[in-house]
């Protein structure tokens, strides 16, 4: 499911963009971050379907070298190990992958030298060659070979990043998000199961709502967080300090002063940590110790006001 930090995080990235572009239309920008949440889901599904694409790609192989017209012993009898993973099958024959695929109309056909690389690549693999030279059969080892696959091979891979940038350039970082989703949906992969128990988008149904509200608010009322900010920083540089980092400042004090459920420590611990991420050197020192002082000043004033969790 899509984290609360990754939702922050398609905050902060809409209210950049809305900015930056001086768009007129918050209602526009509102419905891209919104339409970005929603790529980041298709995402999860896409990466989940690829490792059954490069097994449907081996076996294709497979058959091929049986025509050869001298085809070898190891021609005739290839080692299908992989190709009948029984995870891998399971996730090919996925209702709920392949519907949703379908309908989202995404599918790695047009990238066949993508899964031709990777599937190279995975050969290479010590732990793939030693997933083939065993002999033993099970669940658990074929469950540990996909799961490896998606831990080792994926995030630094330059030709993924770049398939996918090609694909939708609203994926810009959020394959490392993917990936951890697809880890957890494999961690609950079992033996009886009958299908792939895909994660929902949000853990719960008010998350759209939060990251919508949030959007709206930080950019309303961006100016007004401004000043506050300024208050605080008239012994720096302004014209130095950089863009990300207001737009990251503002946007927490947005969800500090919007949602009283929200403990002000997660919400300060949040930014702090995508600061570390989205801005330059040093910007997570600065940005907690603004923070601080606005926390400490709102809440003096009563526009902090926390309730049930959030006095926690």
């Amino acid at each position: 499911m899509i984290s609360r930090r990754m939702l922050r995080i398609k905050v902060i990235k809409a209210l950049y963009a809305h900015m930056k572009s001086d768009a007129d239309s918050l209602m526009a920008s509102e419905k891209m971050l919104v339409t970005s949440i929603d790529k980041t889901y298709d995402l999860y599904f896409l990466m989940l379907s690829l490792v059954a694409e490069m097994a449907h790609y081996a076996e294709q192989r497979q058959e091929a070298a049986k025509k050869k017209q001298l085809p070898t012993y190891e021609d005739l009898n290839p080692n299908r190990k992989f190709v009948d993973n029984a995870v891998i099958r399971l996730i090919a024959q996925s209702d709920s992958v392949n519907d949703y695929l379908a309908a989202r109309k995404l599918s790695w056909a047009k990238y066949p030298e993508l899964i031709k690389t990777l599937f190279a690549q995975l050969e290479q693999s010590d732990y793939y060659k030693k997933y083939m030279a065993s002999q033993e059969r099970s669940f658990r080892e074929d469950l540990a070979l996909v799961t490896e696959f998606y831990t080792r091979e994926l995030e630094e891979s330059e030709i993924l990043e770049n398939v996918l940038d090609e694909m939708s350039i609203l994926w810009n970082d959020d394959l490392g998000f993917a990936l951890i989703m697809v880890t957890r949906t494999l961690s609950n992969i079992r033996p009886s199961h009958v299908d792939v128990k895909v994660l929902p988008k949000f853990k719960s149904i008010e998350d759209l709502d939060f990251a919508r509200e949030l959007f709206a608010k930080a950019a309303v009322n961006f100016d007004n967080y401004q000043e506050e900010i300024e208050k605080y920083t008239r012994n720096w540089d302004v014209e130095r300090i950089a863009f990300m980092d207001n737009l990251i400042m503002a946007t927490a004090v947005a969800e500090l002063v919007t949602f009283p459920s929200i403990p002000v420590k997660v919400t300060l611990d949040e930014y702090i940590e995508i600061a570390k991420f989205y801005s330059t050197h040093g910007s997570s020192t600065f940005i907690n110790g603004i923070l601080d002082k606005i926390v400490a000043s709102f809440t003096e004033q009563g526009k902090i006001n926390k309730s049930g969790r959030g006095l926690i």
